[in-house]
């Protein structure tokens, strides 16, 4: 890992536990626990790589530092709401998350749930925000893009494919497409939220959605590859749940070795994409290269 790169997940892990930290200030009456299980799900671990690729998407274009990172709070809350929601029994039944109980387990499943939704709509009410950005088109099509991102034609579209993948058994072309979705989708927002932050039209950013699309699939199969093989403690969760479930991944469908040459293959293609932007990029291509040799 590159010494930027380092710096600014070490900066941008602070700044979201710190705006975290004071949007979940526990109310002193019935809601409490609520807050108490939204805060343990939030602050603390998690490698915080969508605000991170919306703070260097924004750099490219000379954003203002604190709109990007309301955006980064506001695609993370959604995040860690798919993350609480996949880990209840019903999804993918995982005690541990980040190195600590999941929230269902913390808790009890209706609190998860709840704290799922919460998550959800807080997102939107940091996008919609006029502290997010000045311009109300710019803030509408934040909101609208984080939706699609979100809804049945991206994350959830994408879970709902997951959970299928036991009984279908999917070949590679449906595993990048459920990946695309579940992993891909948010991760192509985080890159686009920047652009849009910067008023780039969507006929300008081409290339920045080449390098999301390249990026998300290299680091869905990283993250098969540390199912496969990884440290569940370097992890903070428990490893080879993919093959004991019997799910079709992509290590499952090429092998360790053709699915780590796959993932270094698509990170190069995607520095490649940020071929037009100078030393501005530099993050994002770091990003790149960290994704396929990370331990969690």
């Amino acid at each position: 890992m590159g010494d930027l790169l380092s710096l600014e997940l070490a900066r941008i892990a602070q700044e979201i536990d710190s705006r975290f930290d004071a949007l979940l200030t526990p109310p002193d009456d019935s809601r409490r626990t609520l807050y108490e299980a939204m805060r343990h799900a939030a602050i603390g671990g998690g490698k915080r790589l969508r605000p991170l690729l919306v703070c260097g998407a924004a750099r490219l274009f000379a954003v203002d530092p604190e709109c990007a990172l309301r955006a980064g709070v506001a695609v993370e809350a959604i995040h860690v709401y798919s993350l609480v929601h996949d880990d209840l029994p019903a999804m993918d039944d995982d005690d541990m998350r980040r190195g600590r109980p999941t929230v269902h387990k913390a808790f009890d499943e209706a609190t998860a749930i709840l704290v799922g939704d919460a998550f959800q709509a807080l997102a939107f009410e940091i996008l919609a925000a006029p502290a997010t950005h000045g311009d109300p088109f710019v803030r509408a099509e934040l909101v609208a893009a984080l939706a699609a991102a979100s809804g049945p034609a991206g994350m959830v579209g994408g879970q709902a494919m997951d959970m299928a993948a036991v009984a279908l058994m999917h070949d590679l072309a449906t595993i990048s497409r459920l990946q695309q979705l579940k992993t891909g989708a948010l991760i192509g927002f985080s890159i686009e939220a920047g652009a849009i932050l910067g008023k780039v039209p969507p006929e300008g950013r081409t290339r920045l959605r080449g390098y999301a699309h390249d990026l998300g699939l290299a680091f869905q199969i990283a993250d098969d590859l540390l199912d496969a093989e990884g440290d569940p403690v370097a992890m903070g969760k428990a490893a080879g749940k993919d093959d004991a479930a019997g799910k079709a991944t992509f290590v499952s469908l090429l092998g360790i070795d053709r699915a780590r040459a796959q993932a270094r293959l698509l990170s190069e293609q995607a520095i490649e994409h940020l071929g037009n932007f100078g030393h501005e990029a530099d993050l994002l291509r770091e990003i790149a290269a960290y994704a396929v040799d990370r331990d969690r």
